[in-house]
């Protein structure tokens, strides 16, 4: 099974089937949604608690460990599948190219690395754009 993460605002098609790991739905996003990811979509009650970035990802991470590795794969397994066995996109509304943002979609590919050796990538832009060398 194949595993990346974008926001929804980079997503294009040709990347894989978009899954949803958000709690609401992207109402400006107009490409099929492949499935929902529940196991690994942040509570509302953890968003509404606005934590700083360790503590989130401290409550996230329990969430995660409270699901178990055996049944968030299990979860994603049946979403790809059930997209012809695409890679999957893990989609949410961060954009991290801006200068400190985080989100979830990272310390899920953390967590994912540590529990599986599997890397996850990000495929949406991950820091700020350079700007093009000039020529003269």
């Amino acid at each position: 099974m194949d595993l990346a993460t974008c926001t929804y605002q980079e997503y294009t098609p040709g990347m894989g089937a978009a899954v949803r790991t958000t709690a609401g739905h992207p109402r400006f996003f107009r490409q099929p949604i492949g499935g929902h990811a529940k196991l690994i979509t942040p509570t509302r009650q953890l968003l509404a608690a606005n934590l700083p970035a360790d503590a989130y990802e401290f409550q996230y991470r329990r969430m995660l460990n409270e699901h178990g590795i055996k049944a968030i794969h299990t979860e994603l397994a049946a979403i790809s599948a059930a997209n012809g066995g695409q890679t999957l996109v893990l989609c949410c509304f961060d954009v991290l190219s801006k200068p400190g943002n985080w989100c979830h979609r990272s310390m899920l590919a953390a967590f994912w690395r540590e529990e599986t050796g599997e890397e996850i990538p990000e495929l949406g832009a991950t820091g700020p754009k350079a700007e093009p060398p000039a020529l003269f």
